[in-house]
């Protein structure tokens, strides 16, 4: 008896072989480019850049693996061309997943009517090029009661300050360059005057080269407030980044703490670090609006501006503001508000 069957080649069993090992190796690198966490590489070069930017990451992802598919077309068969597109399709399908999940809308701006909630803003201001009226406008309009000013220096802040004060809202203002006080590019910090005195905790320490803050209230009673500013992910600066963010999850080993700033790391990098605290963002659905660059559309821009709470806080809302685009920084400002337990 005779089969009717027709055997398979030596060279589309090959080209099966190499489908198969293409996907047993390449896994590893889709996960890399989808979810680094489950490697613990979320810090590594490269891959930190990459998902910073998950919706323009999923878009490249979807592009090769077209490119891979139109070439296995062409082969007819299982090849390694296949196995890679479907890990390609894979990954950018698990991002636009993650994307989704965190919420895809800056919403309303979060405000509040309750006078015993606190109203946190954070916009780096690119070294001053937000002027200082357009920051106490901002301030007067979400109505702030902590305002974390990377890149906003001694002067600046002071005149914000006596701009909002001519609006009726009395704020404290205070700069910090570092342990040395050396750094070139401040951090400032506008606490409302109904939270009481504050002071800079100097042996909080900073994190590594560029400036950050710990304010505690004179009295014991209030919050500490943690005006952040770690360096960004760029050659040569990951350990000292890594750094930053590790003293930023020290700081939220505090149950009472409210960490402001630009953080140069999307939700993705912070990690088992920073478990003491929750980002504002991520718990009001508004985690995949990007703040930086504030030139690019917020679906494609970077998360790297956070409100970040203790576990003695919970939070009420939170958005990216897109309405100050334009006026001078490449940050959008966050605001949230937060209430005690």
């Amino acid at each position: 008896m005779t089969s009717t069957g027709h055997p398979v080649s030596p060279g589309r069993r090959r080209q099966r072989l190499g489908f198969v090992i293409a996907l047993v190796l390449g896994a590893p690198v889709a996960l890399l480019l989808s979810w680094p966490q489950a490697l613990g590489s979320e810090r590594l070069p490269v891959v930190a850049q990459l998902i910073s930017f998950r919706a323009g990451l999923a878009i490249a992802l979807f592009v090769g693996a077209l490119l891979f598919a139109v070439i296995a077309r062409v082969r007819r068969g299982w090849s390694i061309s296949a196995a890679l597109a479907v890990l390609l399709v894979a990954a950018s399908l698990t991002n636009v997943g993650v994307l989704l999940a965190r919420g895809g809308g800056s919403g309303d701006m979060a405000s509040s009517d309750d006078a015993e909630d606190l109203t946190v803003l954070v916009w780096n201001t690119l070294g001053g090029a937000a002027s200082p009226a357009s920051i106490a406008r901002l301030v007067i309009e979400t109505d702030a009661d902590i305002v974390s000013l990377p890149e906003t220096d001694e002067t600046a802040v002071t005149e914000v300050a006596r701009l909002v004060a001519l609006e009726g809202k009395t704020m404290s203002a205070d700069t910090t360059r570092g342990p040395e006080g050396d750094s070139d590019v401040p951090t400032s910090l506008l606490i409302s005057a109904d939270l009481g005195e504050y002071r800079l905790d100097e042996t909080a320490g900073s994190t590594p080269d560029l400036p950050s803050g710990v304010w505690v209230p004179v009295d014991g009673t209030g919050p500490r407030i943690v005006a952040a500013h770690p360096l960004p992910p760029l050659p040569g600066m990951s350990d000292q980044w890594s750094a930053g963010l590790d003293w930023i999850g020290a700081r939220c080993t505090e149950p009472d703490v409210i960490v402001a700033g630009d953080l140069n790391a999307t939700v993705d990098h912070f990690g088992s670090a920073i478990d003491g605290c929750r980002d504002a963002a991520s718990v009001s659905g508004a985690s995949s609006t990007g703040t930086w660059p504030a030139s690019a559309p917020g679906w494609l821009s970077a998360p790297i501006d956070h409100v970040l709470v203790g576990a003695a806080w919970e939070v009420r809302a939170a958005s990216v503001i897109t309405a100050a685009d334009g006026v001078g920084s490449d940050h959008r400002p966050i605001v949230a508000v937060v209430a005690r337990r």
